[in-house]
């Protein structure tokens, strides 16, 4: 345990060092300096900020848990991921850079109206704040107790042990989100993005050792022969057209996935922010390229852990009950005492980039977006930065609230924070590329398809959502 701390301190300082030190003569006094990185960052630093912003531990426990669940058709999610960030480069980018906006709601309300500017501002940010960020918080710190046992640790109960772990997850996150501006977030990023695929990739290969030696073989390749044999079915990523979540029925990869994958990869704000950033339209685009090849690679560690830990655990007879605990207790089992504090420090990183880049999106768009266009009008730049920092602050404290309370949600981190992502998805999707194929829509229709689509949807999240996959809807 006294080298796991060791290496986990170590090398998350590490990163804070060099994210400090990459920084440090920047100018953050600025708009563009805080809440863009100056729009200076290069394709390899976007792609890794990406990668990072998309990956983090209610991707590795929320993925890794459906595929333990109902087999590989959750890997959909990551194959989908890559046409779309192609749809990013090559399309998206260009059109985004060329307007010169800050945050997917300004671009809404130069096609549209500042009325509906403000819808959807407030859409992504209440989204934001209630789901997405305190679900990152939630699994990160789930994470954290299964590999420190926290609980253990100080005597109390695992729930208790969740709220202190969201709060330093928070603390932590906040330095870089609320103080570092969008450089410090992105430059971290990158160096994790390198340690999180050394640290992902190792997981499957650990985990096909560890069922080899429990099945009576002598390596990997035995252990692979085994889930083959065994567990052919869970390998199988074609899920029938009437599957319910967490399964992924094989027509909606054409439908509702591919357009939640347009809306995460090229309408999100903390994704898009990364591509403002750049020093410019070709940078732009290798990083949204680069991204996609990583992206096709990720099932190996996002969705081949879960199937594992499925048929160790089963060949153990501990089968755990709860699809959020097959990655943590995987991982607690299979890597090595003297690679755990690094694997932790990865998995840190990852859980600070998307809980910071998220925050600092929310952050930007209630200073850019509402700030400056309904409060005052006439602020200055130093002033929406201290607005900035001042209304993170408020931010995480709110989410770190928030978050313990997924706790109690039984269906599952992905399917949760997916299903609902979906209330916007759409929406924004149809703004967006809407004004772009379309010159003459009129100012209302944004707003008229937000409401009609919250509407429809929630009602069928409220009457349909346990006997329909959501993905159709």
């Amino acid at each position: 345990m006294i080298w796991t701390l060791v290496t986990f301190v170590g090398f998350t300082i590490l990163v804070a060092v060099i994210s400090w030190w990459k920084t440090k003569g920047d100018d953050q006094t600025s708009a563009d300096g805080y809440f863009l990185a100056g729009r200076g960052l290069p394709g390899f630093v976007i792609a890794g900020s990406l990668l990072l912003t998309n990956l983090s531990a209610e991707q590795l426990v929320g993925t890794n848990g459906q595929t333990w669940s109902v087999g590989m058709s959750p890997m959909a999610f990551e194959i989908v991921a890559a046409p779309c960030c192609i749809v990013l480069a090559l399309f998206a980018a260009p059109k985004y850079l060329k307007s010169g906006i800050t945050t997917i709601p300004e671009l809404i309300g130069l096609r549209y109206d500042r009325n509906t500017k403000l819808w959807f501002s407030i859409a992504y940010i209440v989204l934001y704040l209630v789901v997405q960020i305190p679900v990152i918080l939630y699994s990160g710190s789930l994470v954290f107790e299964n590999i420190f046992n926290v609980s253990g640790i100080l005597g109390v109960s695992k729930f208790q042990a969740v709220i202190i772990l969201c709060i330093l997850i928070s603390v932590i996150g906040s330095i870089y989100a609320i103080f570092g501006g969008l450089k410090a977030v992105a430059v971290s990023d990158t160096v994790n993005g390198v340690g999180l695929l050394i640290g992902g990739f190792m997981i499957p290969f650990f985990a096909l050792a560890a069922l080899s030696k429990a099945s009576g073989g002598s390596g990997m390749i035995d252990g692979f022969r085994y889930l083959m044999d065994n567990y052919s079915d869970m390998l199988n990523s074609v899920a029938p057209a009437d599957s319910l979540p967490p399964a992924v029925p094989w027509p909606t990869v054409f439908t509702g996935l591919f357009f939640l994958g347009l809306q995460s990869w090229c309408t999100h704000q903390s994704f898009i922010q990364r591509v403002l950033a750049a020093r410019d339209l070709k940078e732009a685009q290798k990083g949204a390229l680069y991204c996609a090849f990583l992206k096709i690679i990720g099932f190996m560690y996002l969705a081949l852990p879960g199937v594992i830990a499925f048929a160790m655990f089963e060949l153990q007879g501990n089968q755990v009950t709860n699809m959020d605990e097959a990655y943590p207790q995987l991982v607690a089992q299979v890597v090595p005492p003297v690679l755990m504090g690094f694997f932790a420090a990865v998995m840190l990183g990852a859980i600070l980039s998307s809980f910071n880049s998220v925050l600092n999106s929310v952050d930007t768009m209630f200073a850019m977006d509402i700030y400056k266009e309904f409060i005052k009008p006439d602020a200055s730049e130093e002033q929406l930065v201290k607005v900035g920092k001042n209304i993170g602050i408020v931010f995480a404290v709110l989410t770190t609230i928030v978050g313990p309370l997924i706790y109690f949600f039984p269906a599952g981190l992905k399917t949760f924070l997916d299903s609902l992502m979906m209330l916007i998805a759409l929406p924004v999707v149809t703004a967006v590329f809407g004004g772009f194929f379309f010159k003459h829509l009129p100012a209302y229709s944004a707003k008229l398809i937000m409401v009609i689509h919250v509407i429809l949807y929630g009602g069928f999240l409220l009457f349909l959502g346990d006997s329909f996959h959501y993905l159709y809807a």
